[in-house]
């Protein structure tokens, strides 16, 4: 099931686009385009028109602006994404302050700034949500799970 909470939206309809891309009638690749729509249908009335007239080509091109940086994303994914660099931030910063207060030997913290670079981001947002950031700059890595904040 879908949950625009956590996933993207512009990503659900890429899928549905490639899906239609062989086949423009199928049903049930509309239908999932549909459901993911309902929650963006006022604020990307351009993506909602493409899906009522089930014109597969202009839903095509849309997905292809978004991915090619010429479209913003839609207003909820780039929600999603606020929250999960928000996220990110906040594990991150749990994780240094774990690894600098760890108790040393004689029962004092050592006090040592921490060498964590990278971390595994918060399990509540989907993968294809890091990838965006990582395509987008704000994160790198994503091998092994592992993601760091991108230096500017």
């Amino acid at each position: 099931m879908f949950d625009p909470a956590v996933s993207l939206i512009s990503r659900a309809l890429e899928s549905c686009a490639v899906e239609l891309q062989n086949d423009p009638a199928n049903a049930a690749a509309w239908e999932k385009a549909a459901s993911v729509l309902g929650v963006v249908r006022t604020s990307d009335p351009d993506v909602a028109a493409a899906i009522d007239a089930k014109d597969a080509p202009v839903l095509r091109a849309i997905v292809e602006l978004w991915f090619a940086g010429k479209r913003p994303l839609p207003a909820q994914d780039q929600e999603t994404l606020r929250r999960a660099m928000k996220a990110f931030h906040k594990t991150l910063k749990a994780t240094l302050l774990d690894a600098e207060s760890g108790i040393g030997g004689r029962g004092m913290s050592t006090g040592q700034a921490s060498s964590i670079i990278g971390i595994q981001p918060p399990a509540r947002f989907t993968p294809e949500v890091w990838n965006q950031l990582v395509r987008m700059g704000e994160l790198r890595g994503g091998r092994h799970g592992i993601y760091e904040i991108a230096k500017g």
